[in-house]
């Protein structure tokens, strides 16, 4: 526990305001995607565009492109799922294997092309940036599209993103993405019973 109480005195001393204000954005957006609400992807908008400059100044590159991405994908988001029904939740649907293999060859390549040529760069952690970043284009991609398989792939996304983090710096951050692991338990469980609901009706 004195651990625990340790490592948030240390995050709270070093971070930024705006890293706070993206924080608190960030976890309303999880908050609200877990509920399915249509706005999370408002609050999605602005952590994404506080942390598009927050990741620059880190020297994290690809995190900050995939800021710029996450960007465009809250407006889509919001579309998409304003297109169901306004009054309604979105409905969840799950990918079949060879979806998941394509995925994952996918995000296999993009990590290795996009890691080779940050190593080009200053970037920090060429590798572990590329993949982070790589995987969460699929990861939003399936949020959007409401694939209940999205909080597995988050789940390795944000672990291996919190020691990403503490390298750099941002330790309220990967305090934020300790807290994400623990509410993907809740977003799964709500989300399987939303699809298993669906599917029985």
């Amino acid at each position: 526990m004195g651990d625990l109480v340790s490592a948030v005195q240390a995050a709270a001393q070093s971070t930024s305001i705006l890293e706070a204000i993206a924080v608190i954005f960030a976890v309303a957006y999880l908050a609200l995607a877990i509920q399915r609400n249509i706005w999370c992807w408002a609050a999605a908008a602005v952590s994404t565009s506080l942390y598009l400059v927050i990741f620059i100044d880190v020297k994290l590159y690809a995190e900050s492109m995939l800021q710029v991405f996450y960007l465009g994908m809250a407006g889509y988001g919001f579309l998409r799922w304003r297109a169901v029904q306004l009054e309604a939740l979105a409905p969840v649907i799950r990918w079949s294997y060879r979806n998941h293999a394509i995925a994952i060859v996918a995000i296999a390549l993009g990590t290795a092309l996009l890691g080779t040529a940050l190593t080009l760069t200053d970037a920090a952690w060429p590798l572990v940036d590329a993949f982070t970043t790589t995987a969460s284009l699929f990861a939003t991609w399936m949020v959007a599209q409401r694939v209940l398989e999205n909080w597995l792939y988050w789940l390795i996304i944000d672990a291996i993103s919190i020691a990403l983090f503490i390298d750099r710096g941002l330790y309220f951050t990967a305090l934020l993405f300790g807290l994400y692991i623990v509410m993907i338990a809740f977003g799964w469980r709500s989300w399987l019973a939303a699809y298993r609901a669906n599917s029985s009706a």
